[in-house]
């Protein structure tokens, strides 16, 4: 019996053994299949290291390297730390999802010793719409200035795109314009990704015949789309139908719309073709205010039938606003020589109330000029969404309303402008009824038979032509940049509510979603800029091997002590 139990302790033993050393294999076989698969686990709250669907789907399809040139680079105070943070996980997590194909540099350009070299490299950035922005800060108890490049360059294949990568709101605080530009990072490097890389086979067609806005007047908007879909042109009388095309844009019509036209308009939406629509109610420009005044009175353009089937209606008004723009104004003479002064225009609101949805979330304000209010009716199985509104402090003025820039000298009475947030922009999603239904197709089109049901689509209905007219440079006859206020030498966001508003109309894959994403600005995230990542790849299991080998040492010489006993 005594000669039994070292037997019986030794096969013990052994088992002990065998059983660590399975585990052991285990986690190597374990590590050898990551090697080949990975997965990436996002613990934070809000998700901040997690890359959109659309996105990976998108990196997964570039065919060649994509390099991306980023300008934060240097010694930063918190805020522009954590930005600078952002894009470099947001890179290594496009780097790993693109299998190699993004690959990515951080460039100061305060480095560049030479003054003539810099300046003219500053300027290179400049020109392809990276600009600097000046940063104060306290170094060893002195306030300092200098230039940061919130931006990136990216290139493909000989094409290359500039990001703006400082976005958001400019009446937001410093810190909230911050977050919310670490909000859009994925969604700024992801679209200049997809500008370069990714041909577009989308077409838009802008229609005309209608006095629509000429085409020196959307330059910047057409140019912008040409980047990413294929753009048309065509008169709206001489198309037959409007097939082949995805989306149409009416910018500023000012004569009416036949009824043949509407049904062309009325059967592409019915289709599924989508539509964004720029209308002024009323006659309203500066020329003739400027020349001694005038009065603004309804526009014909039979189109308020055709809009209200689908569930808009603009209205015949127009809104001042306390929040607007300035104008010059000659204010008085020296001499003989005018003295002008940039008065408050009320006419001229600045729309900066915007809803959550992806098209205005973050987006900065936006420039309107001679704006209506638009009201919803029903429309059975229309989601509408309002997307922008005017100030609390506006005021509503019914036709004819009286346009003389003798107004912007009165004294302002508060009580006037109680008016509230007006929305000035709808969207309108889901299954539209024709307007031609149970009627006849008018005389003069091609398709005669009615599609009295449409198929889902989607629209966007704006109360103000000029939101996408571009500004001309009246010594060289250049188009200014859209949104571009040449008076004040303020950039306002018109561009990207158009852009933002068409990528939605059209993007099937959802990438202008992740402009919903939504960070938290936690109390830590202002101390400590660079958090610890909580994105684990399953190849790094050094940690979990450790302890297993601590844990089967620790047994093991637990159970040899007890064997010893015996």
């Amino acid at each position: 019996m005594v000669t039994e139990q070292p037997k019986q302790f030794k096969s013990k033993r052994n088992q002990d053994f065998l059983r660590f050393f399975l585990w052991v294999a285990g986690i190597v076989l374990l590590n050898l299949l990551a090697s080949t698969y990975f997965f990436r686990l996002d613990l934070t709250e809000d998700k901040r290291y997690t890359i959109a669907p659309v996105t990976k789907q998108m990196l997964q399809q570039l065919e060649d390297e994509v390099v991306v040139e980023v300008y934060l680079e240097g010694d930063f105070p918190a805020g522009f730390k954590r930005l600078q943070q952002s894009v470099r996980e947001t890179l290594e997590e496009f780097r790993i999802y693109a299998g190699g194909n993004i690959r990515y540099i951080f460039i100061d350009p305060n480095d560049i010793q030479d003054e003539e070299q810099r300046v003219e490299y500053i300027t290179n950035l400049a020109k392809k719409g990276i600009q600097p922005t000046n940063l104060r800060a306290n170094e060893e108890g002195k306030q300092v200035e200098r230039l940061v490049f919130p931006g990136a360059l990216v290139k493909y294949k000989g094409k290359e795109a500039g990001v703006s990568l400082l976005k958001g709101n400019l009446s937001a605080s410093a810190e909230q314009r911050l977050n919310q530009s670490v909000e859009g990072v994925e969604y700024e490097l992801a679209t200049a990704i997809r500008k370069v890389a990714l041909q577009g086979n989308k077409t838009i067609g802008y229609i005309t015949g209608q006095g629509e806005l000429e085409m020196q007047q959307v330059t910047d908007l057409l140019g912008s789309l040409q980047e990413f879909y294929r753009v048309a042109r065509g008169d709206l009388n001489l198309i037959p139908t409007l097939e082949g095309l995805d989306l149409i844009i009416v910018a500023k019509p000012t004569a009416a719309f036949s009824e043949a036209d509407k049904y062309k308009i009325d059967q592409f939406i019915m289709k599924g073709g989508k539509a964004v629509f720029f209308v002024d109610a009323l006659n309203a420009n500066m020329d003739s205010v400027g020349a001694g005044g005038m009065f603004a009175v309804p526009y014909n353009l039979n189109l308020d039938d055709l809009l209200f089937r689908y569930g808009a209606r603009l209205n015949q008004t127009m809104i001042m606003d306390l929040n607007s723009a300035f104008i010059p104004m000659v204010t008085g003479y020296l001499g003989d020589r005018p003295q002008t002064e940039m008065m408050n225009w009320r006419f001229y609101p600045i729309l900066n109330t915007f809803s959550k949805h992806p098209i205005t979330r973050n987006l900065d304000a936006v420039l309107s000029r001679f704006i209506g209010t638009i009201d919803t009716v029903r429309a059975d199985g229309i989601r509408k969404t309002p997307l922008l509104h005017t100030s609390l402090y506006s005021r509503i003025m019914q036709v004819p309303v009286p346009l003389t820039l003798e107004e912007a000298r009165m004294q302002v009475n508060p009580e006037q402008y109680q008016a509230g947030n007006q929305p000035v922009g709808f969207l309108l999603e889901g299954e539209f009824t024709s307007l031609f239904r149970n009627r006849r197709a008018p005389e003069g089109v091609q398709q005669t038979q009615v599609q009295e049901q449409g198929v889902a689509s989607k629209i966007a209905v704006f109360s103000d032509g000029d939101l996408v007219r571009n500004e001309i440079n009246p010594r060289t006859g250049q188009a200014y940049e859209l949104g571009f206020d040449r008076y004040n030498n303020i950039t306002f966001a018109n561009r990207e509510l158009a852009l933002n508003t068409i990528h939605y109309l059209l993007d099937s894959e959802g990438l202008i979603n992740v402009r919903s994403k939504e960070i938290q600005l936690r109390p830590l995230d202002r101390v400590r800029v660079k958090e610890e990542r909580t994105t684990w790849q399953l190849i790094n299991l050094v940690v979990p091997v450790v302890l297993l080998i601590i844990f089967g040492v620790v047994r093991y010489y637990i159970r040899k002590r007890k064997y010893e006993r015996f």
